[in-house]
């Protein structure tokens, strides 16, 4: 049974690919305390069972924004201790993201500010439309970045340009996104959904389990040694050779025809 998200919706095709959709647009797509809640609700469990799910595109609802981060009008009336507990709730969504085995590719369609720049941060790659805008504004409103503005961001764009981002709150344009390597592609316009579904179906078209551990092979060279990294890289490809999907991708390219993956 299809479930019915209050602030997300949410699209499983046939072929693997899930569409993750932030649906509210009369707010720029704010991440309230719902939003912050079936974002987990949707990858938590894809940590550990990502099921027939193969390749995850994050995007929001509109022209105008992807997300323009927390919703300050929700925030005005809290006390520390809801505090407190609505960040608890974005740190998971958040964190599952971070481990989700299945690639996530980021469809930024507008404004990209704080807390929305951040998730873009723990995506794998990110296309933009390009009118996007991208800020981490958070010391501008008395707090800082917690969810990847000071700890992720400075590995993608450099230690100084995250410097001049984050403590100036000024916002960047798609062009200097893409200079600076925040996104790997500015689309055309009216493009945007075209060309990252057009991305994502060739992952998906991909044997699943030689995606997910290149994944996470990729992952664990960010924080280890070189050698380490090898290593854990020798593992996660010695693994495939046993796999199913390892001979049929043999076999199918020795018989001139596509393969058909099944993930085992």
């Amino acid at each position: 049974m299809t479930r019915t998200y209050e602030t997300i919706l949410v699209e499983k095709r046939d072929n693997g690919l899930m569409i993750v959709t932030l649906n509210r647009p009369e707010v720029h797509n704010a991440m309230n305390t719902a939003m912050m809640r079936e974002l987990g609700d949707v990858f938590a469990p894809l940590v550990q069972r990502p099921g027939d799910v193969r390749c995850i595109i994050l995007t929001g609802a509109g022209e105008k924004a992807f997300c323009s981060g927390g919703d300050l009008k929700q925030r005005n009336d809290m006390t520390d201790e809801q505090w407190f507990d609505q960040h608890l709730d974005g740190q998971r969504a958040i964190f599952a993201m971070a481990d989700c085995p299945v690639p996530i590719v980021c469809a930024v369609n507008g404004v990209a500010y704080a807390g929305g720049l951040e998730m873009t941060l723990n995506c794998d790659f990110t296309y933009c439309a390009p009118h996007a805008t991208f800020a981490i504004t958070e010391v501008s409103r008395g707090i800082m970045p917690g969810a990847g503005g000071v700890s992720v961001l400075p590995n993608v764009i450099g230690e100084r340009r995250a410097k001049e981002m984050v403590l100036t709150a000024r916002p960047i344009d798609a062009r200097k996104a893409l200079e600076w390597g925040l996104v790997n592609r500015i689309c055309a316009e009216g493009k945007l959904m075209e060309e990252v579904i057009e991305a994502g179906e060739k992952i998906c078209a991909n044997a699943p389990l030689s995606v997910k551990q290149a994944k996470k092979a990729m992952n664990v060279a960010l924080d280890v040694d070189r050698k380490t990294s090898h290593k854990f890289a020798l593992e996660a490809y010695h693994r495939l050779i046993l796999s199913e999907d390892r001979i049929e991708g043999m076999r199918a390219f020795n018989e001139k025809r596509p393969p058909v993956f099944k993930g085992r």
